[in-house]
């Protein structure tokens, strides 16, 4: 399959499993006798979270690719899905530093708490945006793509902390999903169609930049054969 008709395929998941979820969200999970109507902020920061993560894992993987591959065109692979899944992985980061607060506000009557969590997920999602403002410095660069690359590699372990943070150092953060957190039948199917869209969403839009990178890699290497007989 070719991966303009993968990322046609995708979008159009994608935009029927949004509306799903969005119905599922508004229309049939009840709303939480505690927090009200803000409650259901839940459904799309949880969904951030939980592909913010899978994309910056994605985005280390890359960068290991890349530092270890022999083949040139592998490692030209590996730095298109790297810029690529960062890109996504930073712009659902973004959702997750909106609306954590917003939720934590009514919740917690402060926006923010620096407690392990919260504080380890900032961490991790700025060390993402260096790795993204390297790597646009760093431009055709080897040396600096192989240093953020290396800086990608370096957010795994971030990642994992930030998975068992609530378990290991505790907080106000909510506990983990499945320690009950859902317990009515329409908000578990709401958070698990929020997710599955969120999902595809950040997919369609990965496999969208990747196949843009991998087009300007290719225009970059034509300038060069073009600059070698004609400059």
């Amino acid at each position: 399959m070719k991966s303009t008709s993968l990322h046609i395929i995708l979008a159009s998941l994608a935009a029927v499993v949004v509306c799903v979820a969005l119905y599922l969200v508004f229309f049939v999970a009840p709303t939480e006798a505690t927090l009200g109507i803000v409650q259901k902020i839940f459904y799309f920061h949880v969904a951030s979270a939980m592909n913010m993560s899978l994309a910056f894992g994605v985005c280390a993987i890359a960068g290991a690719v890349y530092l270890l591959a022999k083949s040139d065109k592998w490692r030209k692979r590996a730095d298109a899905l790297g810029v690529a899944t960062a890109e996504a992985g930073v712009m659902l980061g973004a959702m997750v530093m909106v609306t954590g607060p917003l939720w934590a506000k009514v919740a917690w009557g402060t926006y923010w708490t620096w407690e392990p969590r919260l504080t380890l997920s900032l961490m991790v999602f700025l060390l993402f945006v260096a790795y993204l403002a390297l790597r646009a410095y760093a431009g055709s660069d080897a040396f600096g793509r192989s240093i953020a690359a290396g800086l990608a590699i370096l957010g795994l372990p971030g990642l994992y902390f930030i998975r068992v943070a609530v378990e290991r150092w505790g907080g106000a953060h909510p506990q983990v999903i499945y320690k009950g957190g859902l317990s009515h039948p329409a908000m578990r199917q709401a958070f698990f169609a929020s997710i599955a869209a969120m999902l595809l969403v950040s997919a369609s839009l990965v496999v969208l930049r990747f196949l843009i990178e991998r087009r300007r890699q290719t225009l970059d290497e034509l300038f060069l054969e073009a600059d070698k007989i004609f400059g």
